[in-house]
């Protein structure tokens, strides 16, 4: 898979991409991250890449034109696909799970960071999705960009150590809960001890707690989630004393 990131801040990415997970896929040539710098494509004398707002009002906007030329000059690097662009800005649509397994089915992204206020409108005809982080809005789209790269990077083939792992997580698991608690070594620690069915080796016992805990967790953390995921009545019923405490 291939990911091109477009900003005027590409030194913000240089941990992210030598690091950890992503760091490891990048190496080992199962994933493909360049940056590119907005600012090399202005036409501008001072490279300037933002400009007062047509209309008025604080803050200022990004230009079309060194965007325009930025993604026209990205798109040339693989002028025999087409890659899909996504646009971080908080007017998106939120990301998800499911849009993050949408996003990893494509073989070639464009993640686009504004900055400033935004960009100007024209940008958006290049644009195939703007996608949102969530309800905030942070300084630019550097770290939203760097949220995605994490999230779909982890559905390519190899990334992960276990594929297995995609499976046995929040929003995924169960049908869409949360995640269950965890435990490891040592079976007690300060007091606190792993619960007994986790040592029982009973794999049927073992995934009917997880299940039960998971339940708990999604009712106390995000309740709304549950709407989706298929219950029996036994589940309902401890559904129901938990959003009564």
């Amino acid at each position: 898979m291939r990911i091109d990131i477009l900003t005027i801040f590409p030194e913000m990415f240089s941990s992210v991409l030598s690091t950890s997970i992503c760091g490891k896929a990048i190496e080992r040539g199962i994933l493909n991250v360049y940056t590119h710098n907005i600012r090399d494509y202005a036409q501008s004398k001072h490279k300037n890449t933002d400009d007062y707002p047509f209309g008025g009002g604080a803050g200022m906007v990004m230009l079309a034109q060194p965007i325009f030329d930025c993604i026209e000059a990205v798109k040339q690097l693989e002028s025999d696909k087409t890659p899909h662009i996504v646009f971080l800005t908080p007017r998106g649509k939120t990301l998800t799970q499911s849009k993050v397994q949408d996003l990893a089915k494509h073989e070639w992204l464009i993640l686009l960071c504004g900055h400033y206020e935004g960009v100007d409108e024209r940008v958006m005809s290049l644009v195939d999705e703007e996608i949102s982080i969530g309800d905030y809005v942070l300084t630019g789209g550097e770290i939203p960009a760097m949220v995605v790269l994490d999230c779909v990077s982890r559905y390519v083939d190899g990334v992960l150590g276990s594929s297995e792992s995609l499976g046995d997580e929040s929003f995924t698991l169960f049908g869409g809960l949360l995640e269950y608690p965890q435990y490891t070594r040592p079976a007690e620690f300060r007091g606190m001890n792993v619960p007994d069915v986790l040592l029982s080796g009973n794999h049927a016992q073992i995934n009917k707690w997880r299940r039960q805990q998971a339940i708990i967790k999604t009712a106390e953390n995000r309740p709304d989630l549950l709407e989706k995921v298929q219950l029996s009545e036994e589940e309902k019923a401890l559904i129901e004393s938990i959003l009564k405490k």
